[in-house]
């Protein structure tokens, strides 16, 4: 190794300057472009260019339908089943049906059309959603360290819960459909785990391939189950009409009034209906809000509540069928056909999860959540079309284990809900900030409007954590393992950046000194750097062992701002200091792709000439971190996570695209 000095590649210990994410000392504020000196240049960035036009709003609420509403729209196999032979069984009777099927649709009114599309939608971060996207949004207009500090740890725990219910959708949706079969013929049961199991691994053994022209299968296919899941219900109502009487609010009322202990535990598998809305904020950045709600108002909102009805009249006339109410609603001749449509909607579903974990990982990347990972693209126009390695085969390891150890969906049911309604708490949590902090609504309007979401989502909570001993459990431990991954990454890189900037090198000494007296050799040399002022360590060390620099000397960083995107032709920036040396600073939203090459490849002036890579170096600096008891840090149990995640990321030279052959390497040890 050579020195020990303090600098270190963008993101081998992250940004000071980009989302700092530092659990213990809060969330940075989104840094503008840097300040230029009077009398430096700076390059002018290029007209904008145009923007194609958006694609038209029927083909958007396909697309939608398809992808955004996969979770959500799966939910009949299993919720009515589950709610009334679930861990908490109800009596098959008129007051109990009409009181489930009531609760089903004031939920869906309150959770997903109050406050996802009317409320949480419009709460876009340059047309982007989701956790991450709302909580960039809001940081911007908080200014307290302690509720900065709130924010971040609500992001993270956001995050964690996520993985949990990535890894538990698809097994519950796929292996619900697939259990269809034990209506059609008792006797295939024993196929059902393995060849659920078997849809799975195809699933994920597709993924590198991309899934763009899956995708346009995906519309069409659950516009087809939606379809099916309305004249179930309609020709299931017809024989029960009276069934529609469940749209007052009163059934609801009576069913908590006759035993409120049973309805409150009746709660936690009534609230299976309402898993997936979540996706409907998160997606929005793909489809736009007018697509996604107009799509749920007009289509989702009212097939999913004709096939509950349906089953609630099925119920009503043939209590026995509530071993599987979906497939029985069907004459018998329709079961199979019914059993592949529902199955490819449950595998449309599994996709845009997977897909989502995808997404997500790569947003925590950039912001500096998490280790730098392998990342594939697998289309050429789609930028956000990724692959994921470790993610993908992370995820079917485990859900090929869910399935063998839960081997059943009613069993899985009990896992299920727990992680998606503390995304939804956190939802609220965060939408409480944003109504009182940064829309600024009325004080009585924000308290009401919360006040409502937070008695729903407590409810729903309460009643789902009396199923951990059943299975809750498992979202409830991936969730704090990766909490503690998250936050021993944000911890630890902190505590390098502290380290490594005590012996900081003013940068404008170093030039003066330097930049007339050594000897110069022909080309670029490019130095990336976390840090916006000081020498890169790698720098110094170049010059100590070769005595000479190049006569353009670029001193890069890499800054991931708090928006989702950034145009390319906004992305570059210049600032000539002097004696052929130069700032540069490369702007990416954490949903961009970052390749230094391509956006290096427009300087011009003032450096003289564009980047000619064949005759341009790379100079990276590499930290081994060394655990250590005696410098005051983490426990040193963490100190070890951490320096095994510093070594399993992926190298710097991979994540920013640099060309192998032009990459020098300089590294040091460090104790924290």
């Amino acid at each position: 190794m050579i020195g020990a000095r303090k600098a270190s590649v963008e993101n081998e210990i992250g940004d000071p300057h980009k989302s700092t994410w530092n659990l213990y000392a809060g969330l940075a504020h989104l840094k503008g472009m840097t300040t230029i000196q009077p009398g430096e240049e700076q390059i002018a960035p290029p007209a904008p260019l145009a923007k194609p036009a958006p694609p038209a709003l029927p083909a958007l609420m396909l697309g939608a339908i398809g992808v955004v509403f996969g979770d959500i729209g799966t939910s009949p196999l299993y919720a009515m089943k589950e709610s009334f032979i679930g861990p908490h069984p109800l009596a098959v009777d008129r007051m109990h049906i009409f009181g489930v099927l009531s609760l089903v649709f004031w939920w869906l009114m309150l959770i997903v059309t109050l406050k996802y599309v009317f409320v949480a939608m419009r709460a876009d971060n340059k047309g982007e959603g989701g956790s991450f996207a709302l909580l960039a949004l809001i940081s911007r207009h908080i200014s307290g360290v302690r509720q900065q500090a709130t924010l971040v740890a609500l992001g993270v725990l956001a995050a964690a819960l996520f993985y949990g219910d990535a890894m538990l959708t698809p097994a519950i949706s796929v292996l619900s459909a697939v259990e269809g079969l034990t209506i059609v013929e008792e006797r295939l049961e024993p196929l059902v785990v393995p060849l659920a199991s078997l849809i799975l691994i195809a699933l994920f053994l597709i993924q590198s391939r991309g899934t763009a022209r899956i995708g346009k299968l995906f519309g069409p296919i659950v516009l087809i189950y939606f379809a099916a899941l309305a004249v179930l219900g309609v020709a299931n109502i017809v024989a029960r009409p009276e069934v529609l009487g469940i749209v007052n609010p009163i059934w609801a009322i009576q069913f908590f009034a006759y035993d409120p202990k049973l309805a409150f535990l009746a709660m936690g598998s009534v609230f299976l209906a309402v898993t997936g809305a979540e996706t409907l904020y998160a997606d929005m950045g793909h489809f736009g809000r007018k697509a996604i709600g107009l799509s749920w108002l007009t289509l989702v909102y009212p097939c999913l509540m004709l096939n509950y009805m349906g089953q609630g009249a099925l119920l009503l006339g043939n209590p026995a069928a509530v071993e599987n109410p979906f497939y029985l609603m069907a004459p018998e001749w329709a079961r199979l056909p019914l059993v592949l449509i529902a199955t490819a909607a449950t595998i449309i579903a599994s996709q845009a999860v997977i897909s989502g974990a995808f997404s997500v990982t790569h947003q925590a990347i950039q912001l500096g959540f998490i280790p730098r990972l392998k990342t594939l693209h697998t289309s050429e126009r789609a930028v956000g079309q990724i692959y994921i390695p470790s993610v993908n085969w992370g995820l079917l390891i485990m859900l090929l284990v869910l399935i063998a150890s839960f081997g059943e969906s009613t069993r899985l049911a009990s896992a299920y809900g727990i992680s998606v309604v503390g995304t939804m708490i956190i939802t609220t949590a965060m939408l409480a900030f944003l109504v009182f902090h940064v829309w600024r609504w009325n004080r009585v309007v924000a308290g009401t409007t919360i006040a409502l979401f937070a008695i729903v989502d407590g409810t729903f909570f309460a009643s789902n954590i009396t199923k951990v001993a059943d299975g809750g459990w498992f979202p409830l431990v991936v969730a704090g393992v990766i909490f503690v991954l998250l936050t021993t990454w944000a911890k630890g890189r902190q505590l390098m950046r502290d380290k490594l900037a005590a012996d900081t090198v003013p940068l404008d000494v170093f030039i003066d000194s330097a930049g007339p007296s050594v000897h110069r050799i022909g080309g670029t040399a490019v130095f990336l750097t976390a840090a916006s002022e000081g020498v890169p360590a790698a720098l110094l060390h170049n010059l100590k062992h070769n005595q000479v620099l190049h006569e353009r000397i670029l001193i890069l960083t890499v800054k991931v701002e708090e928006v989702p995107s950034i145009a390319p032709e906004e992305r570059l920036q210049v600032t000539s200091l002097s004696h052929g040396f130069y700032r540069v600073t490369l702007h990416y939203g954490f949903m961009d792709d970052v390749d230094v090459p391509r956006d290096l490849a427009a300087i011009e002036q003032p450096c003289g000439a564009s980047l000619d890579l064949m005759r341009t170096s790379f100079f990276l600096g590499r930290q081994k971190l060394i655990a250590s008891r005696d410098v005051a840090g983490m426990a040193l149990w963490r100190e070890r996570l951490f320096a095994w995640m510093l070594k399993t990321s992926e190298s710097a030279m991979d994540f920013f695209k640099l060309p192998t052959n032009r990459v020098v390497e300089l590294g040091s040890q460090l104790r924290i």
